[in-house]
């Protein structure tokens, strides 16, 4: 019944987010203005927006979701001190985030040392064949003899299937398909005679697994890791499996971070290091009080694209990538973060430049001399030139697809950055031009030439790109879809354009253009972006002020919702536009998010209804004041009667009445409790939330 009542608000919601005109027509609307700023109305503007829509406005396009906390905060300082306070991100202390972030030790690792701490499946792989020595500490030792048993161990199973000839391989599956039935046989027999499952009956006399649970749990924190490091797989495995959620919680909740992290480490390395990265990211993006900075931050990680399962080093290198290129430089100039994008090697191993060797090279030279010398045919004895990056740069990151480029272009483009590649990245290694495997010659790109002058060749191309009038208007376009509209005036973007050629590329200089043009401000603007699933989940759990010990619920819904973090296969990112995100599906999954987070169905993610500002009653004014601190720009009268009529279905059917008797406070309050908690995911699922 409640999945039905949740496809049909779900197909309301659709049909309000598919009308642009919507949230535009009530922000026309004339209206008295009130004596005290009150947004607890929904948006009015007769030619202009408001002081109170100004200030919801900017929080709703440079951070992550407003706040009360930050929507005070821009009241006190003003939209220009606001904002100019927002460009320095280093001026704004952050000591709670950092204090959040304390536990992510592996994070501050540079890339070798993390790759060696956190082995990759090849860093396993090079160890069991001997290429590599297991190191010496003797917790990492325990870790990496862990993960070459289970290499071992997987290749002997397919050495094994290999072996085995299809006659036998048949006779073997049906010789386990007869036993499989003889036993479902006999286990049927034994529960139609009344018999206990012979199964079951095992597992309630002996469970090993069990036991060893609740014996380590007995344990000191440091006792229990050396008890698990010392597991081999065949007793580590079962115990792992047999933990519930709660031992699973009891297990690691008084350790230190050292001691979780080395847990994780030992159960999935790679994994450890993927759950920190995402964990990190929500967290900054959630609790952060340098929102634009993460706004950025993440608009360019989406701009320069790198894909988290690429190989089995791009896990480790996007730790660095995020860290070390993109964040220090997300509010810097065009130019210094295109060529820190451009000598990554998340971007490098990604886009395959790593591999790109130009075809009249020393090194290719060198290779079919070798060839020649032992008789061997030389043909696909080279990397050979890998066109990759060079057509990507031009298209996605800098020109646009119609900056004026051939094919010929990008093969002259990928000549230029032959050379540019990672010094082994297996290891973790950096940046690297390597000058044998560089195409000699001069270069014709746009009509430009390119004296042959090695690694510099490149960094004169990422020049000549950066201060192009074309990716001028490219990128403030992008900036433009993203702060502004789906479809952002012409005028505003070619005067963003002029001011980013004007200031070689200084992005503040483009976004104070931005923020201070009229077409910014006009209420066409207002509330008409329909978030990113990232937008949704983040800003719902900013405006819920939950309280987040564990992210991957918010990791699954974004899985859920189509935009996994750092997962985006092809190079050109999540789309920003409206028309890729909303559907009926889509959310049908995002109301079911909201209503999880408000009544506390995701572990780890903790929210609460009945604060002083929200009334203890069962009446509107509790809607009203949820709806004042959940959606600041207002909701119109329909979806205020429908959240109501909704949320009194739904907490009829969701209280039982032996909870009302079971609490110690007055009857009604678990009730009101649970009301409140579906006005609030009824709202977070809104029409009016969807948008920004």
């Amino acid at each position: 019944m409640q999945q039905k009542l949740r496809h049909f608000v779900a197909l309301a919601v659709c049909a309000a987010i598919a009308n642009p005109m919507l949230i535009a027509e009530r922000a026309r609307e004339p209206a008295a203005e009130p004596a005290t700023p009150n947004l607890n109305n929904p948006a009015r503007a007769t030619t202009a927006l408001n002081p109170d829509q100004r200030i919801v406005h900017l929080l709703s396009r440079f951070t992550f979701g407003p706040t009360p906390a930050e929507i005070a905060n821009a009241r006190r300082l003003g939209v220009d001190r606001w904002f100019d306070e927002q460009l320095h991100p280093e001026r704004i202390a952050d000591s709670q985030l950092e204090a959040r972030l304390a536990d992510f030790l592996a994070l501050r690792l540079p890339v070798a040392q993390l790759m060696e701490r956190f082995p990759s499946g090849a860093a396993i792989r090079q160890t069991a064949d001997g290429r590599r020595a297991i190191p010496s500490d003797p917790e990492l030792a325990a870790i990496y003899t862990r993960h070459i048993h289970l290499y071992e161990e997987k290749q002997e199973k397919k050495a094994e299937a290999k072996a085995i000839p299809p006659a036998a391989e048949m006779a073997s599956n049906n010789k386990k398909t007869t036993d499989s039935g003889a036993a479902q046989m006999d286990t049927t027999e034994a529960m139609a005679s009344g018999a206990a499952n012979p199964v079951r009956t095992r597992s309630a006399n002996a469970d090993p697994a069990g036991k060893a649970v609740l014996a380590v749990l007995a344990l000191s924190p440091a006792d229990r890791v050396d008890r698990i490091l010392a597991m081999q797989p065949a007793e580590y495995e079962p115990f792992h499996a047999s933990l519930n959620a709660a031992q699973k919680t009891r297990l690691v909740e008084d350790m230190t971070p050292a001691q979780r992290e080395l847990l994780l480490d030992f159960d999935h390395p790679t994994r450890a290091v993927i759950q920190e990265l995402q964990a990190q990211r929500l967290l900054r993006d959630i609790y952060s009080s340098r929102q634009l900075q993460e706004v950025m931050t993440s608009l360019w990680l989406n701009h320069f694209n790198v894909y988290l399962h690429k190989n089995d080093e791009e896990p480790y290198y996007l730790v660095s990538y995020e860290r070390d290129v993109i964040r220090p430089r997300a509010l810097g100039n065009f130019e210094d973060l295109l060529i820190a994008t451009a000598e990554s090697p998340a971007m490098l191993l990604y886009l395959d430049n790593s591999g790109s060797t130009g075809p009249d090279s020393k090194a290719v030279e060198k290779k079919k001399q070798r060839a020649a010398a032992l008789g061997k045919p030389t043909k696909n004895s080279a990397p050979g030139l890998n066109e990759n990056y060079a057509r990507e740069l031009m298209e996605l990151h800098t020109l646009g697809v119609n900056g004026g480029y051939t094919q010929k272009d990008v093969t002259e483009v990928a000549k230029v950055f032959t050379g540019w590649t990672v010094d082994k990245p297996g290891q973790g290694g950096g940046f690297k031009f390597d000058e044998s495997r560089h195409e000699p010659g001069k270069k014709l790109v746009l009509g430009h030439k390119i004296k042959e002058n090695g690694q510099k060749e490149g960094l004169q191309l990422l020049h000549m790109l950066a201060n192009s009038s074309a990716t001028a208007h490219f990128i403030s376009q992008e900036l433009a879809v993203a702060f502004v509209n789906d479809a952002p005036p012409p005028a505003l973007v070619n005067r963003m354009a002029k001011s980013f050629l004007a200031s070689h590329g200084d992005i503040p200089t483009v976004l104070r253009t931005m923020l201070h043009s009229p077409e910014f401000w006009s209420p066409e603007t207002y509330q008409a972006k329909v978030k990113t699933p990232l937008e949704y989940v983040v800003s719902a759990a900013r405006a819920s002020s939950a309280e987040i010990s564990n992210t991957q619920p918010l990791v699954n819904a974004l899985n859920q919702m189509g935009m996994p973090l750092y997962a985006c296969v092809p190079p050109t990112g999540y789309p920003s536009k409206a028309e890729e995100w909303v559907s009926t599906g889509a959310l049908v999954t995002r109301m079911n998010f909201a209503l999880s987070l408000a009544t506390n169905h995701n572990g780890g993610v903790k929210t609460d209804w009945t604060p002083p500002d929200l009334p203890d009653i069962t009446s509107d004014l509790s809607e009203q004041a949820l709806e004042a601190r959940l959606i600041p720009a207002g909701v119109s009268a329909q979806t205020r009667t429908a959240v109501l009529n909704q949320a009194a279905t739904q907490t009829q059917a969701t209280v039982p009445a032996r909870q009302l008797s079971a609490v110690a406070n007055p009857p009604n309050a678990a009730q009101t409790s649970a009301r409140n908690a579906q006005l609030a995911g009824l709202l977070l699922g809104s029409p009016e939330f969807q948008r920004r």
